[in-house]
């Protein structure tokens, strides 16, 4: 409710200071320069520095008594015929002034003070506060009304922005919306980035990062924890903070980086934001639901090459607590037996890999349904041996007891992250290659084999090789025959000869592996044959072929 007093003293009803917002408040600038003001010949004495102070209200001052009665914010308008006439009591009405931080004082001119007292002037200029006379006769009540119209117009619209955002993040929670899409809109709104971060500081989503900078979100995400954790101690830098929480429970911030002002406010549509937030978060199926849709994000964009530069997803990355600067990194591609990959199967694998003394992110593969794909980073002194990616591996299984059985794939050490890209897909490759037949690599335990890229230099070429046109013109030449066979008959010839391939000199794993019996498996391969005109048992066609299907990818 408006502020009152009693008794005569000609105090004006205005804002309170929780109601108005300087977004939406007009400055001393922009009140000299409405008609009213202007058509009286302004001129700014003082505290031009702060001209761009909001005003809360406009009260007219024309006795010290009336200067007392401020409480902050009020651009005061007098003609001085109340003021005192002693340099001593002049200066005591500025401290007064000042000490009520008004916002600043305009004097006309005229007979009752027809030049600026210096002492008063003085005083506004040793505190940097705009002190203006109107060189001609002011009408006092249009200036006040051209004002509070200003004020309440811009307070009115300000409640309808608020009405707006409480609709806009009601809508999204009772949609159910993901904690990523949340975020966006939150970024979308107020025209900045915004980061959803967890209480350790780890990035879990951002917003409006790639469309506010041309290095996708590098010097945004920079060194985020060490930069969040100084912002909330100093709370110095320009961002807006606000927690994400409920029933007692705080799950980490939502934070708006510095930005243009809203009607609503800054921290209004947060605190909106952050309700919607909390709302999703109750509805998760569990703790980690936030965390495991963030890196299955972070995978996704990485292997879906969506991304404007290196420096934006590196910065991604680390900002989510996965180090890349300066270390090795290698990817993996984790298969069951089954298929099945259960629901907690990343969260298990980071666990796992943490406590092996390295950081990871881990998630399902975005096209490949079964196959979990993990990131890693060992820190400082320790390895990344086969009994790290068998414990990554066999933590991902872990709650399958009903088939435990577990392939990892590994691809090649590397350094940054196009080199975390080439090793995760060398991985993806590795993994896909051995689905469906039987595993071969290191066996440790019953339970895992761990398969390395380096021992599969064919299959490491191909994935170096990428999408190069002249690997995918080899592709189609050596397979086209059969490819158009399949495709016509909805035979497997293409899969077949995968199978084949993957076990030279040993027809009877192949047929295994193609779940065909040894004479139909022979029928399939004399109808290779005879398609391709080629010898499968000539070593140079072998490996043009064997080539040929490592590009083609895994089974469609």
């Amino acid at each position: 409710m408006p502020d009152r007093r009693d008794h005569g003293t000609g105090r004006t009803v205005r804002p309170d200071a929780g109601e108005a917002s300087s977004a939406v408040l007009p400055t001393v600038r922009e009140v000299l320069r409405m008609e009213p003001v202007a058509r009286a010949l302004p001129e700014v004495l003082t505290g031009r520095e702060r001209l761009d102070a909001p005003v809360r209200w406009v009260h007219v001052a024309e006795t010290a008594e009336a200067a007392r009665l401020g409480s902050g914010g009020e651009l005061l308008l007098a003609t001085g015929v109340g003021w005192p006439a002693d340099d001593a009591s002049l200066r005591r009405l500025g401290r007064v002034l000042i000490e009520a931080d008004v916002a600043g004082l305009v004097l006309e001119l005229g007979p009752p003070m027809p030049v600026p007292p210096p002492a008063l002037v003085d005083e506004f200029r040793t505190a940097g506060r705009p002190f203006a006379v109107l060189h001609r006769e002011a009408r006092f009540v249009a200036i006040t009304e051209a004002v509070h119209s200003r004020i309440i117009a811009e307070q009115m619209g300000a409640l309808r922005a608020r009405d707006d955002i409480h609709a806009l993040f009601t809508d999204l929670s009772l949609r159910g919306s993901p904690a990523d899409f949340i975020v966006e809109q939150a970024a979308r709104v107020l025209g900045c980035p915004v980061v959803l971060e967890d209480t350790n500081h780890r990035v879990i989503a951002a917003g409006g990062i790639d469309a506010a900078s041309r290095t996708g979100g590098g010097a945004e995400l920079a060194d985020w924890e060490q930069r969040s954790r100084a912002e909330h101690r100093s709370r110095t830098g320009g961002w807006t903070i606000v927690p994400v929480e409920a029933r007692g429970m705080r799950w980490g911030h939502l934070i708006a980086l510095p930005g243009e002002p809203h009607p609503a406010g800054r921290s209004n549509v947060l605190e909106q934001a952050a309700v919607a937030l909390a709302l999703s978060r109750l509805t998760d199926r569990d703790d980690d639901e936030w965390t495991r849709r963030s890196h299955d994000a972070l995978l996704a964009s990485l292997l879906g090459r969506r991304f404007a530069g290196e420096g934006g997803v590196t910065a991604r990355f680390e900002a989510a607590g996965f180090p890349l600067s300066g270390r090795t990194v290698a990817g993996a591609a984790v298969r069951l037996r089954s298929g099945t990959l259960p629901a907690s199967a990343a969260t298990r694998a980071v666990e796992a890999a943490r406590a092996a003394g390295v950081d990871a992110v881990a998630g399902r593969h975005p096209e490949q349904a079964g196959t979990l794909v993990v990131a890693v980073s060992p820190r400082p002194g320790r390895a990344l041996g086969d009994a790290v990616f068998a414990a990554i591996a066999e933590a991902a299984a872990s709650s399958r007891t009903d088939d435990p059985a577990a392939v990892v794939a590994v691809g090649s050490d590397a350094r940054g992250i196009a080199g975390l890209l080439s090793s995760l897909e060398e991985a993806v490759a590795l993994a896909t290659a051995s689905a469906g037949g039987r595993p071969e690599g290191q066996r440790l335990g019953r339970t895992v084999v761990v398969q390395r890229v380096s021992h599969r230099p064919l299959l490491r070429l191909v994935n170096a090789l990428g999408g190069d046109p002249r690997m995918l013109e080899h592709t189609e030449q050596m397979l086209r025959p059969l490819i158009e066979h399949d495709l016509a008959t909805g035979g497997d010839l293409v899969e077949v000869l995968r199978a084949y391939l993957s076990h030279p000199g040993n027809r009877t794993r192949a047929a295994a592996a193609s779940h065909l019996s040894r004479s139909v498996f022979y029928q399939r391969i004399a109808l290779i044959e005879e398609l391709l005109g080629m010898d499968l048992d000539d070593g140079e066609t072998v490996a043009a072929l064997h080539a040929a299907v490592l590009a083609r990818g895994p089974a469609r």
